[in-house]
């Protein structure tokens, strides 16, 4: 096993080198054909009075006035040393913006994983072992409606009805206002919003997918001689199905990550969370170009590093995939 994960990984780590060139050279094509003037959003009112000569000046600065090819090369170089540059909106080097964000962000988007996978799994091995009643059509329209529902609009919704209306928790930040330190208890009270948002929000296809992997593996001959064996339902469902079912369920979690991603973005800017993820909705109204890129090369990593996850559970998960070699 240690083998096969060993080849999995290196061929990974092989393909993320060219895949972060074509996307950081996609990124400077990109903000090339933008019609966003950086310096001008850098500027913002003072742009209609300030000389044209600062304003060169300004550009120079940056290197705006340069070829892209040697702007790409420039940054790149600068990448490899481990300078992120500064962030021209905030006024901060981006790789101690990113250092005080990051860890909330791992902590919103890890608590919601773990909610979100422990709620797929539950509802939808309830739905599929109460398969046509009342539990599975709630369970099942619930799911499709909130797949056709907006992140923003949910987290909207939620704030309005348990902030506005029930008062019953803060309605976004990471403290009270009033307050000047930072307390756990606290900050649990204020992340309980977004997390069961972002959790609730990325779980529809999740459920959906236990629901119908398990209707289907409870056909198979193992099931039904384990029923015939005299086993409890719940333990034949339990035991025997549902661990059979899940194993095309952690593929499917980790092509999730993308949009658990773009969720999290959503999620930390309506409630105003100190995350990486709404950093980058402030990096792209500024057109702050060194933060914005350096956060779409964390969203990639992220992205890798979550189907490298869930392949190697995969591999563990199931040996035919070693001995075939598949890994």
């Amino acid at each position: 096993m240690t083998r096969a994960l060993g080849r999995m990984a290196a061929w990974r780590l092989a393909f993320t080198a060219p895949l972060l060139l074509v996307v950081t050279l996609g990124m400077f094509v990109l903000a090339k054909a933008s019609p966003f003037d950086p310096v001008r959003q850098y500027l913002g009112d003072r742009a209609v009075t300030t000389s044209p000569e600062i304003a060169r000046r300004i550009r120079a600065n940056w290197g705006l006035d340069r070829p892209l090819a040697e702007q790409y090369l420039t940054w790149l170089g600068n990448l490899l040393r481990g300078d992120l540059g500064e962030s021209r909106s905030m006024h901060r080097p981006v790789a101690e913006l990113i250092g005080e964000r990051l860890g909330w962000t791992l902590l919103a988007v890890g608590c919601a994983t773990v909610v979100m996978l422990a709620g797929s799994l539950v509802l939808g091995a309830l739905a599929a072992w109460r398969r046509g009643s009342w539990a599975d059509r709630l369970i099942s329209g619930t799911a499709y409606a909130n797949e056709a529902a907006p992140v923003f609009w949910t987290a909207l919704i939620v704030i309005w009805i348990f902030a506005v209306k029930l008062r019953w928790l803060p309605p976004g930040g990471l403290t009270d206002a009033a307050s000047g330190t930072v307390a756990p208890a606290d900050v649990l009270r204020h992340m309980i919003l977004p997390v069961a948002v972002l959790a609730f929000s990325q779980s529809s296809w999740l459920v959906l997918f236990v629901r119908e992997s398990l209707i289907t593996t409870l056909r198979e001959d193992f099931v039904i001689g384990a029923r015939a064996r005299g086993l409890r339902e719940r333990t034949v469902v339990v035991r025997h199905a549902l661990r059979s079912a899940l194993l095309p369920f952690v593929t499917l979690l980790g092509a999730r990550v993308p949009e658990l991603v773009t969720g999290a973005i959503l999620v930390e800017t309506v409630f105003s969370w100190p995350g990486v993820a709404s950093a980058s909705v402030q990096a792209a109204l500024a057109a702050d170009f060194p933060l914005l890129a350096a956060l779409t090369l964390l969203a990639t990593l992220a992205v890798v590093a979550g189907n490298l996850l869930a392949d190697t559970a995969y591999v563990i998960a199931d040996p035919r995939v070693r001995v075939l070699g598949v890994s």
